[in-house]
């Protein structure tokens, strides 16, 4: 079965504890400390498997542990290294924290493998804390501890086009015909499972991935049916291609389709809805009806009314096909660009090591400045490059997700008004 989102729980390795020791040989009295240091835990790595195309992996398994570092032992022997847990997904698998949803790494362009989760600093041995006052110190480091996350995997395809559409349109025939793809064909809804990707080989090398979007129905931007599963592979392409049955082999009215998955596309994601859009007005071989031309008409509301290009194809007898496909690369020349990569909100590392420590939020009389100290704040300020634009939204996010900004407001802040926080002064304005 077709999986594209999943919940697991991955857990980094515990270091190994420092070791308590001292020399024990013949003829050596006082033998010093010889406690060796603890080994690092096991990170939890991703990386992309070329030959995956779905999630379905993780839908039995919901737990990944990397090991823990193996403790210090005597005559200064440091501890084994955990093994580190390496988890494939396909490529376009964009990681979220499950709780506020943020996206911590996007598997794809050319993020090929990542550490998500780093292991236990390994403790230190008894050896290191021996002092001229302290020969024998009998205590050692333990190790660092292990660190635990709960995170959604999505699968989001990358191609540069999607094809969208209510089912039994045809989309799945013209990707059989104008790509290497093989999809399943058939007269029932929602034949296709599972996002086809088809590559469109081009005179001069200016080739384009497609990617077949199954079938989509109206409520599909409330997630019903299978909506938000589908919707989601739509996130990445720079050109949708608006597939109708323009002849109507169902009683459908193709105009009113095309308003209907709009709308669906809008509700969803109003960036998505707002880009470029061809209309394919297929199954041309099937007009038989007498009077207006159907594809006139969808011509008249979408190309002259609202300056959408309109082609007219058949793709089961090819017509129309090779005009199209050079109207799709000549639209992708003037669009530019890559499929889309999502940035990064939410970084494991700096949220983890910070999450437990106190803080403070105060108003100082004498300076009439807010003040927010405290190590977590410290820390934050540590990770966090201010100077950068991408730094400081970072930052800024912080401060709203551990309500630090609401509790400013319960102080009585205004716009304008200064914060400090170690050393940075910043105005306030919501």
């Amino acid at each position: 079965m077709f999986a594209d989102r999943a919940k697991i729980v991955i857990i980094s390795g515990k270091g190994g504890d420092g070791h308590v020791s001292f020399r024990r040989e013949k003829y050596v009295t006082n033998g010093g400390p010889d406690g060796g240091d603890g080994g690092k835990g096991g990170d939890v790595i991703l990386k992309i498997d070329e030959g995956l195309n779905t999630l379905s992996e993780f839908r039995h398994v919901h737990k990944y542990k990397a090991q823990n570092g193996e403790e210090g032992g005597k005559k200064n022997c440091r501890g084994k290294d955990g093994e580190d847990v390496v988890l494939t997904v396909p490529q376009g698998t964009v990681v979220k924290e499950a709780q506020s949803g943020k996206v911590i790494v996007d598997m794809s362009g050319d993020t090929r493998e990542y550490t998500i989760l780093k292991g236990g600093r390994g403790g230190k041995g008894n050896q290191h804390y021996a002092t001229p006052t302290m020969q024998a110190p009998k205590y050692a480091q333990p190790g660092q501890e292990a660190k635990e996350l709960e995170v959604i995997l999505e699968l989001k395809v990358i191609a540069d086009v999607g094809l969208v559409g209510f089912p039994n349109v045809g989309k799945s025939t013209f990707l059989s015909r104008v790509t290497n793809a093989r999809p399943k064909i058939a007269n029932y809804h929602f034949t296709t499972l599972n996002p086809n990707l088809g590559v469109v080989d081009m005179d001069g090398g200016k080739g384009f991935v497609i990617a077949d979007i199954p079938g989509l129905i109206e409520g599909a931007s409330e997630g019903v049916g299978l909506g938000h599963e589908f919707l989601r592979h739509i996130e990445r392409t720079r050109l949708l291609v608006h597939i109708v049955d323009a002849a109507g082999t169902e009683g459908r009215d193709p105009i009113e389709d095309i308003k209907a998955i709009n709308n669906e596309l809008e509700k969803y994601n109003a960036d998505i809805a707002s880009r470029p859009q061809i209309i394919v007005a297929n199954k041309i071989d099937a007009i038989y009806a007498e009077g207006e031309d159907p594809v006139a008409k969808i011509k008249k509301v979408f190309e002259e009314g609202m300056g959408i290009p309109v082609y007219p194809i058949s793709a089961v007898t090819g017509q129309g096909v090779k005009e199209l496909l050079y109207a799709i690369s000549a639209k992708l020349e003037t669009i530019g660009g890559e499929p889309t990569v999502f940035e990064q909100e939410f970084d494991p590392e700096v949220a983890l090591a910070v999450s437990d420590e106190p803080y403070t939020v105060y108003y100082d009389d004498e300076t009439d400045e807010y003040v927010i100290e405290g190590p977590r704040i410290e820390k934050m300020l540590g990770y966090t490059n201010l100077e950068s634009e991408k730094g400081f939204k970072f930052f800024q996010d912080f401060l709203k997700d551990q309500g630090m900004l609401e509790q400013l407001e319960q102080l009585g802040i205004t716009d304008g008004d200064t914060v400090r926080m170690y050393g940075h002064s910043f105005n306030y304005y919501k």
